[in-house]
């Protein structure tokens, strides 16, 4: 019996392990990571059965083991203090079209009722931009800097206040727009609409791996920084995890929302919920609220956070 609980370890054991390196090893690592909360929350299993058997190794390496993943899951699920901000106020939102599908009024809709300041657009398309623009979204945020193409590649942001649009991020033809806001009364601020290619093949690995290491690094003494969109990657991924060590502040995990799933959206594919999309803040802006949005014919929920300037 001890060794089939050694065997019936041994899966938690190396998924811990890789989790921890932070190493991103190929293709089909870069998918199952996604779903370590799932792991952490089976791995007690084996260290209960042999404690329950007593198996005493066994239940001291499970033990191990579910402390690692613990330790890489759970932080998401209690809320965190934030830095003394007391500027203006920043209300950022973002949404993935699904190749522009998603109805441009309902988008304005939300828009309506959120009143966000900044909204960042992924899979924009030039029909959707027409589209949103029928829907009145030009009238509520009259600035943008827009990169739409036919298909997933395009993406755009649009802000109610003035901005300069900047380059874009394009590997494997996805465009990432920049752009800084000019927010009255505080500090101009850099946002990206972020989406790198999603790992889906193995020729896609390397765009998705460079089009998340292109994302500007937080300077907690330079421009405050915002990157806002569907990352293809969870907080267990090597590559975003790097990214945040810079000091980048993650929304929803600062809210205790960190494990609330926002891929894939209620109705599509019967796989297990992830959180593939993001709002990451400079470490000196304050989070004060975060919330995920239902929009009809897309696959990926939309993002809402609410934020303070210093």
């Amino acid at each position: 019996m001890s060794v089939l609980l050694w065997v019936l370890l041994l899966p938690f054991a190396g998924w811990a392990g890789l989790r921890l390196t932070g190493w991103d090893l190929g293709l089909y690592w870069i998918q199952l990571v996604a779903f370590t909360p799932l792991v952490a929350a089976a791995s007690p299993v084996v260290p209960v059965a042999a404690l329950l058997m007593r198996r005493w190794p066994v239940a001291a390496a499970g033990a191990l083991v579910v402390a690692v993943l613990a330790a890489g899951v759970l932080p998401r699920a209690l809320a965190e203090g934030n830095p003394a901000a007391a500027g203006p106020e920043l209300r950022v939102m973002s949404t993935n079209l699904a190749v522009g599908a998603a109805p441009a009024g309902e988008i304005a809709g939300l828009v309506r009722r959120l009143n966000p300041d900044v909204l960042t657009i992924q899979e924009l398309t030039p029909d959707a931009v027409a589209s949103l623009k029928k829907a009145g979204l030009d009238e509520l945020l009259p600035h943008r800097a827009t990169k739409p193409a036919k298909g997933p590649w395009g993406s755009g942001i649009y802000a109610r206040f003035p901005l300069r649009a900047g380059s874009v991020i394009e590997y494997g033809n996805f465009r990432q727009a920049e752009a800084v806001v000019e927010v009255p009364g505080g500090p101009e601020v850099y946002v990206a609409s972020v989406h790198p290619c999603a790992p889906r093949f193995d020729y896609k690995v390397w765009c998705w791996a460079q089009g998340l290491r292109a994302l500007p690094a937080a300077e907690p003494r330079g421009v405050l920084r915002v990157l806002a969109g569907d990352f293809n990657a969870t907080l267990d991924h090597g590559a975003l995890r790097r990214l945040l060590g810079t000091g980048y502040r993650d929304a929803a995990d600062v809210t205790g929302q960190g494990l609330a799933p926002t891929w894939p959206a209620k109705g599509w594919k019967p796989i297990p919920g992830v959180t593939l999309d993001h709002v990451l803040a400079d470490p000196r802006i304050a989070v004060r609220a975060y919330s995920t949005h239902l929009v009809s014919m897309t696959d990926h929920r939309t993002l809402f956070a609410h934020l303070v300037l210093p």
